[in-house]
């Protein structure tokens, strides 16, 4: 008995060093409006066989991603001061381990959508091939940061899809605020690595155009999400659900959410870049499926 509990105390450890590794409480991110996606296209809760499918592709995709990104950026990672200690350079794991969690997660993106419906399966692998290339566009490009926010931003179209079978405006645009929104908050983040991103020739925003820029960028992305959030109940019309004050009204705290993010960093003063990118945008697609959720069943 004593060596059955030792194994699943080991196996428990295991997967929550797994998830440590993937920050799978960072889920938090895109999976909400992912779910603000399929409410909307429901006009409603759909059957539930939905919602779980739905579910699975979203923490497969994420949590793949994760995984990949941290095998490919494995060398920068242990180059880097700031993330030396993450779990693939310490050695707590393996490469092939972060791999083979990597393909399990893509592979429930597969199987979800596979059981969803024919235009999901189809776009499966285009999302798939999205999520992994975003890991190399830092190499390439200064818009590394919006390849990424895409990459997010897939999801309440996704979900869209999941339960309509058809492509709409409305998910597009919070496709688009998604997009902007995560790409903001990356380009802050990314003001840690100013001087080792130029000394490795990566091609963030913070290190190719300077902080202060970078961070009018940021600033300039996130009011395009608030325009985009804004404009999305113009768009919906029957059969989807409609949206009205109570909605704007979590637009609004949205809207001082990030404004909150933006003053706690400044090119002089740059202590507080995680609780900005992180601690308030975990709030923040929350923010966005409670308030969307309210409107939906109850007004």
């Amino acid at each position: 008995m004593a060596v059955i509990e030792n194994k699943l105390r080991a196996g428990i450890s295991r997967l929550r060093l797994y998830g440590e590794l993937v920050m799978f409480s960072h889920s938090l991110f895109a999976l909400p409006f992912g779910l603000v996606g399929m409410l909307l296209a429901a006009n409603g809760m759909p059957p539930l066989r939905i919602l779980f499918w739905i579910v699975v592709c979203l923490l497969g995709a994420r949590n793949a991603a994760n995984a990949i990104n941290r095998l490919i950026d494995y060398e920068f990672d242990a180059r880097n001061a700031r993330t030396a200690q993450r779990h693939l350079p310490r050695g707590l794991v393996s490469g092939a381990e972060v791999l083979v969690l990597s393909v399990l997660g893509f592979a429930l993106l597969l199987l979800g959508a596979w059981q969803l419906n024919p235009l999901c399966l189809k776009l499966a692998p285009l999302a798939v091939f999205i999520l992994v290339i975003y890991s190399y566009t830092k190499r390439w490009t200064w818009a590394c940061h919006l390849v990424l926010g895409f990459a997010c931003g897939i999801a309440p179209t996704a979900s869209w899809l999941a339960v309509t079978g058809r492509f709409a405006l409305p998910p597009f645009l919070l496709t688009a605020a998604v997009m902007c929104w995560v790409a903001g908050f990356d380009i802050i983040y990314a003001t840690q690595d100013v001087d080792f991103d130029r000394r490795e020739g990566l091609h963030a925003i913070p290190a190719c155009f300077g902080v202060k820029t970078a961070l009018r960028i940021a600033a300039g992305l996130h009011l395009a999400v608030i325009i985009l959030l804004a404009m999305v109940p113009v768009l919906l019309s029957p059969p989807y659900a409609g949206l009205g004050p109570v909605y704007y009204l979590g637009v609004v705290a949205v809207a001082g959410l990030l404004c909150w993010e933006h003053l706690l960093v400044s090119p002089d003063d740059l202590e507080r870049v995680t609780m900005a990118a992180y601690s308030v945008n975990q709030i923040i697609g929350v923010t966005v499926l409670f308030f969307t959720a309210l409107d939906v069943f109850v007004f």
